[in-house]
C-alpha cells in the first residue's frame, strides 16, 4: 500500500510521519522544504513520542512520485484549484484520495475532474504546528476521522488499521455530511474569534462573554447542519466546550494564516456552510457576519480593499 502526502506542514506532516514512523510507503511532496528534508528528514516532536523519518520519500515535482493507493491532500483549500493537475500523476483506477482538510463542499470540484475515482473526506481532530523547516510539533489529540463521499472507498478500512497500528486514534464514519458539519461545530467558531478577537483558544473560552458567543455559533453551525441532514445531538455542542476546555493552549490553522498575511479558508469554512444552510432554509447571521469580518481583515492584509 502506497501513501501520498499532498502538502507536507502540520497536519501531512504528523499524520505522513507517523504512518512512516511504523513503516509505511510514504511519500511526500513538499515545496520550500525540500531540500532540507531531503538531506534531514523530517522531524516530529509529539507528546506521544519524538521522532525523525530519515531517510525519507521526499519529492519537490509530483511528477517524479509514483502513483500512490492512498493520497492524503492536507494543503490548504486555498490551493484546491492546483489540485486537478497536481494529482494527476498519482492517481490510478483503484485510488482512493482523501482531502485532510476543513470546510464543507470542498469535494466537489475535484469530484468532477476525477469521476471515477474513489474520494473521502478527511477531518483531523488534532492539534499539531509547523514550528520550522521540516520539524512539526504535536500538541494534543491527533484523531482523524474519514468518510466516504465519492466511490466504495474501500481503501479507507486500510488507512484507519494502519492508522491504529501507528497508535493514532481513528473513525470510519459512513455519513459524510454528519463528519463534515460536526467538525465546522468546532472549526467555525474557534477558527474566526481567534482572528476577529486576536486572541487564542484557551483565552475564549476563559472570558464569559466570548465563551458565550462560541456557544451561540455553535448553535448556529448546529442548526444549519440539522437542515442539511446531518446529526447533531444536543449534548455534542458541551462535549466540543469541554474538548476545547481540555486543550492546550492553541491557535487555530486560521489564525496562523492571519498572522502569516496568507489567504485565509474563508470559502471553505463560512462561506459554503452558509450557502448550504441557506438552501436548506436556514439562516446564521452570527456566522454570516463573522465570515464579513474576515473578508475585511484579509482584503486589509491582502491590500485588496
Amino acid at each position: 500500500m502506497k501513501y501520498a502526502i499532498v502538502g507536507t506542514g502540520a497536519i501531512g506532516g504528523f499524520y505522513g510521519g507517523e504512518l512512516a514512523r511504523i513503516g509505511k510507503d510514504v511519500h511526500f511532496l513538499l515545496r520550500s522544504d525540500y531540500e532540507f528534508v531531503k538531506q534531514n528528514g523530517l522531524k516530529v516532536h509529539s507528546v506521544n513520542g519524538d521522532f525523525c523519518i530519515n531517510p525519507i520519500n521526499a519529492y519537490n515535482d509530483a511528477k517524479q512520485m509514483p502513483q500512490c493507493d492512498i493520497i492524503l491532500v492536507c494543503m490548504k483549500t486555498t490551493q484546491n484549484h492546483l489540485l486537478p493537475e497536481l494529482l494527476y500523476p498519482l492517481v490510478k483506477p483503484s485510488t482512493c484520495i482523501v482531502l485532510v482538510q476543513n470546510g464543507l463542499n470542498i469535494e466537489k470540484k475535484l469530484a468532477s475532474s476525477y469521476p471515477d475515482i474513489d474520494i473521502a473526506a478527511g477531518m483531523a481532530f488534532v492539534c499539531c504546528n509547523k514550528i520550522k523547516i521540516g520539524e512539526i510539533m504535536h500538541l494534543d489529540y491527533g484523531k482523524l476521522t474519514v468518510s466516504p463521499y465519492q466511490g466504495k472507498c474501500s481503501y479507507l478500512k486500510t488507512l484507519c488499521n494502519d492508522l491504529t497500528e501507528a497508535g493514532i486514534d481513528n473513525y470510519l464514519w459512513e455519513e459524510y455530511v454528519t463528519a463534515r458539519w460536526r467538525k465546522l461545530v468546532w472549526n467555525i467558531p474557534y477558527n474566526g474569534l481567534t482572528v476577529v478577537l486576536n486572541t487564542t483558544t484557551e483565552l475564549l473560552m476563559k472570558n464569559k462573554a466570548s465563551r458565550q458567543l462560541v456557544k451561540e455559533l455553535m448553535e448556529e453551525v448546529r442548526a444549519g447542519g440539522l437542515a442539511c441532514g446531518a446529526d447533531i445531538p444536543d449534548n455534542f455542542i458541551d462535549e466540543m466546550l469541554k474538548s476545547t476546555d481540555q486543550m492546550r493552549p492553541y491557535d487555530p490553522s486560521m489564525r496562523l494564516d492571519f498572522l502569516r498575511h496568507h489567504q485565509m479558508e474563508i470559502e471553505a469554512i463560512y462561506s459554503n456552510p452558509i450557502a448550504a444552510a441557506h438552501n436548506a432554509g436556514v439562516e446564521m447571521p452570527k456566522i454570516a457576519m463573522l465570515e464579513k469580518q474576515l473578508k475585511f481583515i484579509q482584503a486589509g492584509y491582502l491590500q485588496k480593499v
